[in-house]
């Protein structure tokens, strides 16, 4: 059946956008700011996330342009890889973005029950209660079709854009925090070296990449994408563009307004920044619009990720059931639906943000390692491609190769810091594979009989 070319730039960009800014910001400069333990750091940090993500950003869009299909971020490894890596690979970042889900709507779910409950009820099981909402929400409204989810998202999107804009206003209301001067501490106090910086680095990666990370799905949207060729380098590079910007914004804003030493240990930070400007109603008044923010990236994962698992289904790494569409809004039913229950899992199996944080970006970064390797295959299989035709970066390979190495640094940081989120990490990654050789063997099996 032939695809719905329902995706323009703008659909698409505001897609790219929403797949990134989650609830990340509004709770990973926390996270940041504790393991970079001085300003400088804590900015380095942030500007080589934004340049990693510059180097990614480049290559997917010249992936996505040169292999513009629905379930690109599948197929791509199907195409380059041996299946059984493909699967694996392809499994443990649909676990991962289903994590990421998870931890988001924790992160909203923290802000929305600061304003309906009392500081009594202010528990980890309504927490999890109304994050477990707000993916049920979305999952319904995805059933009505593409068409009705991109267009919830674009309103959301641009709500999220607003309201990032307006919070870094604050630098221009009320007094700016002092502080006293941060110093960066060694190991067991000792004068810190070289290697302390360095891992104090990797560390503040770990979540600046959970920031950062999700633009590369908009492959996914490529078989419905008007003239995907253009559009999906396009779409990726503006939304980046967009990101980059609000990102190193907003984080000034927290250090100028918050304090950088007040800044490692605040809650609720956007909340701050809104006070600043809205008096004690503004804490109210953002922490339903972050709410609202979290529905706009579970929305966007609800889009995006099943179409990965539709691809699996097509190609028979997974049941074929995974490929059913509904006949009235060409909903791909099976794979939101099983997407949808992997994500309320984790919600209920993980229960807080930093549990879930290591665990996500140690899988995701895998996934973007192999992932943006496959721009080497794909540059000599399609070079006949006609150049007007199709995105080529500049700098090749240079910034795919940062972008792998940034990316390998992040997994060893995460080993170095969590080693149990690594190795259950790896044994996720071994048990899929595994999975795939059984499969194949019972189809086999049933072939010959």
């Amino acid at each position: 059946m032939q695809e719905k070319k329902q995706l323009s730039l703008f659909d698409l960009s505001m897609i790219v956008v929403s797949l990134v800014i989650g609830m990340g910001i509004f709770r990973t400069p926390v996270n940041v700011a504790s393991k970079a333990q001085i300003p400088e750091l804590f900015f380095l940090a942030w500007i080589i996330g934004g340049f990693v993500a510059l180097c990614g950003a480049l290559t997917y869009a010249e992936i996505g342009s040169r292999y513009p299909v629905t379930g690109g971020y599948y197929k791509i490894f199907s195409v380059c890889y041996h299946p059984s890596i493909a699967f694996g690979i392809n499994c443990i970042i649909v676990v991962s973005n289903a994590a990421s889900v998870a931890g988001v709507s924790l992160i909203g779910a923290e802000y929305l029950s600061k304003v309906i409950f009392s500081p009594e009820m202010q528990t980890a099981e309504y927490r999890i209660a109304i994050a477990a909402v707000s993916i049920l929400i979305f999952y319904a409204i995805n059933l009505l079709g593409l068409k009705t989810s991109s267009k919830t998202q674009n309103v959301l999107t641009v709500i999220k854009i607003v309201m990032v804009v307006t919070l870094i206003c604050a630098v221009f209301f009320g007094e700016q925090t002092t502080s006293i001067t941060p110093i960066f501490k060694g190991v067991a106090g000792e004068v810190p070296t070289w290697s302390d910086y360095g891992k104090a680095l990797g560390l503040c990666l770990i979540a600046v990449s959970f920031s950062f990370g999700g633009y590369q799905q908009s492959i996914n949207f490529g078989g419905e994408a008007k003239e995907a060729k253009k559009v999906i380098p396009r779409s990726i590079i503006i939304g980046l563009g967009i990101i980059i910007t609000l990102y190193m914004a907003i984080n000034y804003a927290y250090v100028k307004v918050i304090g950088f030493e007040q800044l490692k240990t605040a809650e609720s930070i956007a909340a701050i920044l809104a006070g600043q400007i809205f008096g004690p109603a503004g804490f109210t008044v953002l922490s339903v619009l972050i709410f609202l923010s979290v529905l706009g990236y579970v929305n966007v994962n609800l889009l995006s990720n099943p179409r990965a698992m539709y691809a699996m289904g097509e190609e028979k790494a997974l049941p074929s059931i995974f490929t059913k569409k509904s006949k009235k809004n060409d909903v791909m039913i099976v794979s939101l639906t099983v997407f949808t229950l992997i994500a309320m899992l984790t919600l209920f199996y993980a229960q807080t943000f930093d549990k879930i944080l290591n665990y996500t970006i140690f899988l995701d970064s895998i996934g973007m390692a192999f992932s943006a390797a496959t721009i080497f295959y794909l540059r000599k299989t399609t070079a006949h491609l006609d150049k007007s035709t199709i995105y080529t970066m500049k700098l090749y390979p240079i910034m795919p190769i940062i972008f792998i190495a940034a990316y390998l640094f992040v997994t060893v940081s995460i080993y170095s810091d969590d080693p149990s989120a690594a190795t259950n990490g790896l044994g996720i990654f071994i048990g899929f594979v595994a999975i795939y050789f059984i499969n194949k063997y019972f189809r086999s099996k049933k072939v010959e009989n």
